[in-house]
């Protein structure tokens, strides 16, 4: 195995076990997804923001496996799942629904991250699409920066 190899399963390995952290942490039991899905949008009174995390949770596990093995029809198959989640919670902050539960003052800021939040899903549904392992590893790993940044700032 070559240097390069090596340090490519290392980064994967990496983020399977930071998505997997993620996702006992927000999850907290052991609910199927849809159980899961449910149950928040329950107990958050629809709110489109937490809607749109219970499902960028659970797809972002299925990219973070997709890239792991190199299969951009898995990653392009799982982002389908967040067209119109974006625009659904940018809804949602224009009528109030959407709180933020750190710096609520900071909305449009908000806003704007997840609008180019968006945009780099976009561009790792290309990549996907291309099945262009580098560029999906790349991409996925900044998506999770941005997760991390956002939830450090906002909640």
């Amino acid at each position: 195995m070559n240097r390069r190899s090596s340090t490519v399963i290392l980064l994967v390995m990496g983020l399977v076990a930071t998505v997997f952290l993620a996702q006992a942490a927000f999850a907290g039991n052991d609910h199927d997804e849809k159980h899961h899905t449910s149950e928040h949008k329950h107990e958050h009174g629809g709110n489109p923001l937490i809607e749109e995390m219970v499902e960028l949770d659970a797809v972002f596990r299925n990219v973070v496996s997709g890239v792991a093995m190199n299969d951009g029809h898995r990653v392009h198959g799982a982002l389908e799942k967040m067209h119109g989640t974006m625009e659904k919670t940018h809804e949602g902050v224009k009528h109030g629904t959407v709180t933020l539960k750190k710096n609520a003052n900071r909305m449009s800021e908000f806003v704007e991250q997840d609008k180019q939040f968006h945009g780099k899903l976009e561009d790792l549904a290309t990549a996907a699409h291309k099945n262009d392992s580098s560029a999906m590893l790349t991409l996925t790993k900044e998506l999770l920066d941005r997760c991390v940044k956002c939830h450090r700032d906002f909640r």
